[in-house]
């Protein structure tokens, strides 16, 4: 049985087209797959480029964390020997006095 998984130069094609478009695809197992797939990506046309840079900082600031996340200057010391800075931790609204 020849080898009929996607050539590199078909795999390569797919991820430019997928970045063009602003689209993702399941990796296809055979080449035929693979042809399918780079038909339907340049059919969709390319993503306005600021919409895919939106896209970009979107995902990125979502990747920073969330509130949750303590600061670097409410933190004294590192690893298994920090502890919260003494009268850096602040109160939420609705609490306390």
């Amino acid at each position: 049985m020849p080898d009929d998984r996607p050539t590199a130069k078909q795999q390569r094609y797919l991820r430019a087209l997928a970045e063009q478009t602003g689209t993702s695809f399941t990796p296809p197992a055979t080449r035929a797959q693979a042809s399918r797939e780079i038909d339907r990506l340049k059919k969709l046309g390319t993503s306005p480029r600021h919409e895919r840079s939106q896209d970009r900082r979107t995902v990125s600031e979502a990747a920073r964390g969330d509130a949750a996340t303590p600061r670097a200057d409410e933190i004294v010391g590192y690893g298994s020997s920090a502890t919260w800075g003494v009268g850096k931790v602040t109160r939420g609204h609705g609490g306390g006095r």
